[in-house]
């Protein structure tokens, strides 16, 4: 071959590889840019789940209305009409609005669990009983939107909610400076509401601890003590051949029939409480089981053969090897797969909805029993609402969830390396 035939073969080569490498950078630019726009549009659309709108609103807090009996306890405070008397402050509030349709779209103004955050207000001091005091109470839905901006007269009546009316009693109220947005803490200590503003994550959150506790509790020792034994004591043979293999072909199955594998079982045959925190963690732990099994067998069988040949030399017993050697240096790789596995766990949602914890739940779940749900089932409860308010809410919850998943990867990472660090 001539040089000049062998040099244009060389410079095609590298006409080639450059090609290459623009369509690998190419495609990681394009990846990383869909990954942000996911990310941005996310944010922008969650961010306002965080804040909510209140009015602050001159309460009569007459004793004939919020304690009929006068005993001034808990139990007579609960049975004052604290709906009536949102309503009456209301029209005390716009005096010249009247007829019946009027005042209804005014109440619709305020949340229907104000009456809620004043009887609690109450109950917390009930020297104010027969005083004329300021309380901020939350604003509806649509209200809300209208605060945070969502909602201006920009819109034609018929593309909103609010219609003209309501809007000019809001702008009275902001001209007062009643309106506020407050960082939403109820966002995070209520439960689920057919409300969208009273809607809240705190149960989701207490039902996925409780149902990865049950996981975690599971699942590490288990996983790690099959690791062990098929990786240093379990005798090569078909046996453990087939039970490696279905190990791995376990961690392939979809998520829903281990859903379908636990209504079966812990339901139908068990008999254990639908919707728990205790049937969810054992369905993930069954999904979860295979993936820390193979991460920690790949981390025993890394561990160098030197580090068990030198613990037998001086007389340790095979338990001892494992237990004092090779289990510590192949920590940071299962911690790393129990970690991973648990995250995967955290954003499963098939598998719980085959065991009913899909239900509406709105108290916040008091132990494994307790019916519950979990933060995946919770955005997939709230994606479904026709509520358009509910949106900003999946949105924030959805941030909640990949906060918690990036945070265990994190974990996952720093443990690792502080482990080898050590070694």
């Amino acid at each position: 071959m001539s040089d000049s035939a062998y040099e244009q073969r060389l410079k095609k080569r590298h006409r080639a590889e450059a090609r290459f490498r623009t369509y690998g950078v190419a495609a990681i630019a394009t990846a990383l840019a869909i990954l942000a726009l996911l990310f941005v549009s996310i944010v922008v659309g969650g961010l306002p789940a965080f804040s909510r709108g209140v009015v602050a609103l001159d309460f009569e807090l007459a004793a004939h209305v919020v304690d009929p009996s006068g005993e001034r306890t808990f139990e007579s405070i609960r049975a004052g009409d604290f709906g009536g008397l949102v309503k009456s402050t209301l029209r005390a509030t716009f005096p010249d609005v009247s007829g019946r349709r009027d005042k209804r779209d005014l109440y619709k103004l305020v949340s229907s669990g104000a009456q809620f955050d004043v009887r609690d207000r109450v109950i917390e001091d009930p020297s104010l009983i027969g005083r004329t005091v300021t309380i901020e109470v939350p604003l509806s839905d649509e209200a809300d939107r209208y605060v945070k901006g969502h909602v201006t007269r920009a819109l034609d009546e018929s593309e909103r909610k609010l219609n003209d009316n309501q809007l000019t009693w809001l702008e009275a109220l902001d001209a007062k400076g009643a309106l506020r947005n407050e960082f939403n803490t109820h966002f995070f200590t209520s439960g689920d509401s057919r409300e969208p503003e009273l809607a809240g994550i705190g149960g989701a959150l207490v039902g996925s601890a409780l149902t990865l506790l049950v996981t975690l509790v599971l699942c590490f020792p288990l996983g790690v003590a099959t690791a062990v034994y098929l990786e240093e004591f379990a005798p090569k043979s078909r046996w453990t051949d087939l039970v490696e293999v279905n190990i791995n072909n376990l961690a392939a199955v979809p998520s829903v029939i281990f859903g379908l594998l636990g209504l079966a079982i812990f339901l139908s045959l068990w008999g254990l409480t639908r919707s728990a925190p205790v049937v969810g963690g054992l369905v993930l732990a069954i999904r979860t089981l295979p993936i820390i099994i193979i991460a920690a067998r790949a981390a025993i069988a890394a561990v160098p053969p030197s580090i068990r040949e030198a613990a037998m030399g001086v007389g340790a017993s095979p338990v001892q090897v494992v237990g004092h050697h090779v289990l510590p240096v192949a920590m940071p790789g299962i911690l790393t797969g129990t970690i991973i596995g648990m995250a995967q766990a955290l954003g499963e949602t098939a598998p719980l909805l085959m065991i009913g914890m899909v239900a509406f739940v709105v108290d916040i779940p008091g132990g494994f029993n307790d019916p519950a749900t979990v933060l995946p089932v919770q955005v997939f409860l709230w994606a479904d609402a026709p509520e358009r308010a509910f949106v900003e809410k999946t949105s924030g919850a959805i941030i909640i969830l990949l906060g918690f998943l990036v945070s265990m990867n994190a974990t996952a990472v720093w443990l690792r390396g502080r482990f080898e660090k050590k070694m």
